[in-house]
């Protein structure tokens, strides 16, 4: 039976939190298993958040929280501790009860996008990539694709000086990766990353320049609804390779299981 007084209780934060997709797919996950658990979509007014955390962290039974935008780094700030991949991003999509009542930090987002790459058959190693966006996510695929050996990636955003100082800081941890900050162009390159929410709306603008994009180019979107956005459509027309945004949430959750033991093997990190 589920919902009982001694249930896990999960929590998906993000604002607004009605496109998320966690909930629905870890409830199903403790309905097929049995588990007596379940997982909440909560949100909040980006001024209101000290006061939810407070709340969050109050309510002793909740077990852990995956974080959207826009408060990962804000989540990430109110933990004890963290995994390296989330401290080197400064940004926590999930976090844990620790047994003393604090939280610790982790992000799946660079973990589940290569992890999906690669099950989709695409090579990363030596691979010069454009990326469009240098955000919570994005700073996590940056890092992530530099570990998994691209030889070059061009960042592009809004931001400039975020895409500068992204690119400076992989450039320090991976100088086997040349990482640059330019125009969303993907001339001269292997990939294309689309790593911003443009493309959610079937009238948002497209994330770069697809007609500068050639057949023997793979392009890739971490969005997941619609499962072909119009840059995977655009990209598919023009003949490229194309990998869309479920596969690298799909390993996330099972990081994400993982991290938070959903089938309660071991507590003892909390």
């Amino acid at each position: 039976m589920r919902g009982t007084g001694k249930a896990d209780v999960f929590v998906m934060l993000a604002h607004p939190v009605g496109h998320a997709k966690s909930p629905g797919i870890f409830n199903e996950i403790f309905e097929r298993k049995g588990l007596d658990s379940l997982m909440v979509p909560l949100s909040c007014r980006p001024e209101d958040f000290e006061t939810f955390w407070a709340g969050i962290t109050a309510a002793e039974n909740i077990r852990g929280v995956i974080i959207s935008v826009p408060y990962k780094t804000a989540v990430f700030r109110k933990c004890a501790a963290a995994h390296d991949r989330a401290a080197r991003v400064q940004s926590a999509n999930s976090v844990r009860r620790l047994p003393d009542g604090t939280w610790y930090a982790d992000n799946f987002d660079g973990v589940g996008f290569i992890d999906g790459l690669k099950a989709g058959g695409h090579r990363i190693a030596g691979q010069r990539i454009l990326q469009v966006g240098a955000g919570g996510a994005g700073s996590s695929l940056t890092y992530c694709l530099a570990e998994a050996g691209a030889a070059e990636i061009r960042l592009a955003d809004i931001d400039s000086a975020r895409a500068e100082n992204l690119a400076a800081l992989v450039n320090k941890a991976f100088p086997q990766c040349r990482v640059t900050v330019g125009e969303p162009d993907p001339s001269g390159m292997d990939m294309a990353i689309n790593a911003t929410p443009s493309g959610l709306k079937a009238t948002d603008p497209l994330p770069l320049d697809v007609s500068r994009l050639t057949p023997d180019m793979t392009v890739v979107d971490i969005i997941m609804e619609p499962a072909e956005t119009t840059l995977l459509r655009a990209a598919k027309e023009i003949g490229c390779r194309i990998q869309p945004g479920r596969p690298m949430m799909d390993f996330q959750v099972q990081g994400m299981s993982e991290f938070f033991d959903i089938e309660r093997r071991s507590r003892s990190n909390g």
